[in-house]
């Protein structure tokens, strides 16, 4: 039986960053994935997304500045940007596998399970090791209604050979936003059902407000407190039912329907209970160290950790204490502070810190700047009508609290409010920087 330092059970953000940390100390390593090595950001999230936004940003950017000095029709070639894309996604998985090769960790492909508290079992072997790090990452929540086998997941969306023409997504978070969005420039009908009574839940809801004009103009069906209950086979398509609070049931007729309801830790596959890995109701059980409460040779780092938010950088922050701990005992804990959050609309909305109501909840004293400020030069340079911000600052300390933008370089700005607030960095901090003019960080003095 082989024995390792370490395995690691999945290959994206999480396990890359945390191998690269204790591969340097000389440990011996095994990293383990049933999918190719790269992990959901690089392969079927945030970067292929992204790939995909540049299309729609170039399409938005030309029918703003219509008649402002630009003339002429742009569509959207789908084929051609699905290629784009894989020209990021493609090479991957060979990066991984010779970057493992270059490190000397040893590469397993399949479906990894707990043989025993110290072991994992793969593709008929079993590999035992002294620590184990559990970094599969997030999957689709079930939605537990009949014709679930018929709803797509995101990843299936982001390999589109073709873009079907009508789209249904169940939810209304970062995913239906984005997607929503996308397909629509690219001349898709599109209907978002979302369960809850606004778009958008986890932004604050002026701004979520600010921007929806922006979906209704791009021709999006909005249907809030709306429960998906079925979905059907309807000839050569598909047929959505659902209920809505004070209203009639609705049907949507579709050719696609997307699952943008949810992640949870993916954890269903691992045979945690052979591995005396404590689980409730779906999540690890750890301690404040990233560290199975029952199980100590067990740590987990991002989406299947489920403690910080389901970023990308946390993910990485979450391996970089993992690595810590295992290298030189469990004492570091994370820190969430300052992590911003995107959803990737054209424009895109972004927030960090506290929204405007957890920080009334919590009894702070503090003011509040918002407005609406399409007439500002930033916006007004690109004929964008949705830019808007609300900043919450403490009236005793003078610290940013939290921030929340929508319109141009929202995406951006974010992260120099998220720097104030994981540094300490007061309002007149801020307002005493000198950023480059005209930009969007420019704008943050007169946000304050």
């Amino acid at each position: 039986m082989a024995h390792y330092d370490l395995i690691v059970i999945g290959s994206g953000t999480a396990a890359q960053v945390a191998i690269g940390q204790v591969r340097a100390t000389g440990w011996s390593v095994a990293v383990i994935d049933h999918r190719p090595f790269g992990g959901t950001c690089a392969l079927r999230g945030c970067d292929p997304k992204k790939m995909l936004v540049s299309g729609e940003e170039a399409i938005d950017a030309a029918a703003r500045m219509a008649g402002h000095g630009v003339g002429g029709d742009l569509a959207i070639d789908w084929p051609s940007l699905m290629a784009f894309k894989r020209s990021f996604t493609d090479p991957v998985p060979a990066k991984q596998e010779r970057r493992y090769a270059k490190l000397g960790v040893d590469a397993f492909h399949g479906l990894a399970r707990f043989a025993s508290p110290d072991a994992v079992a793969v593709d008929g072997r079993t590999l035992q090791a002294q620590h184990i790090l559990i970094a599969t990452g997030a999957g689709p929540i079930p939605l537990g209604i009949p014709g679930e086998e018929l709803v797509s997941t995101s990843d299936a969306f982001l390999e589109l050979e073709t873009l079907p023409r009508r789209i249904v997504l169940i939810g209304g978070g970062y995913v239906a936003a984005e997607f929503s969005h996308l397909a629509a420039r690219a001349g898709a009908e599109v209907t978002i059902l979302q369960r809850a009574s606004r778009l958008l839940p986890h932004f604050d809801p002026d701004l979520v407000g600010w921007l929806t004009p922006r979906f209704t103009a791009l021709g999006i069906r909005i249907e809030t407190g709306t429960a998906v209950t079925r979905v059907e086979r309807n000839g050569d398509g598909l047929q959505v039912r659902a209920s809505r609070q004070g209203a009639p049931d609705l049907e949507v007729a579709c050719d696609l329907v997307i699952h943008a309801a949810g992640r949870r830790p993916d954890l269903g596959s691992l045979d945690l209970s052979t591995g005396q890995v404590a689980v409730q109701d779906g999540r690890l059980q750890l301690d404040a160290h990233l560290r199975s409460i029952s199980n100590p040779r067990v740590y987990a780092a991002g989406d299947a950790a489920g403690v910080g938010p389901p970023l990308t950088p946390v993910s990485s922050h979450d391996a970089k204490i993992v690595a810590a701990n295992l290298l030189q005992g469990p004492s570091r804990e994370p820190d969430y502070r300052g992590v911003p959050s995107v959803a990737f609309t054209v424009p895109p909305i972004a927030a960090v810190g506290l929204s405007e109501e957890a920080a009334r909840r919590s009894g702070l004293k503090f003011r509040v700047n918002a407005a609406s400020t399409p007439d500002w030069f930033t916006a007004r340079r690109l004929a964008e009508p949705v830019y808007g911000h609300k900043v919450l600052i403490d009236e005793r300390t003078d610290l940013v609290l939290g921030a929340h933008l929508v319109g141009p370089n929202a995406d951006e700005v974010i992260n120099l409010f998220g720097l104030a607030i994981r540094h300490g960095l007061t309002a007149a901090d801020l307002r005493s920087t000198m950023f480059a003019y005209p930009t969007g960080a420019s704008d943050i003095g007169y946000m304050l």
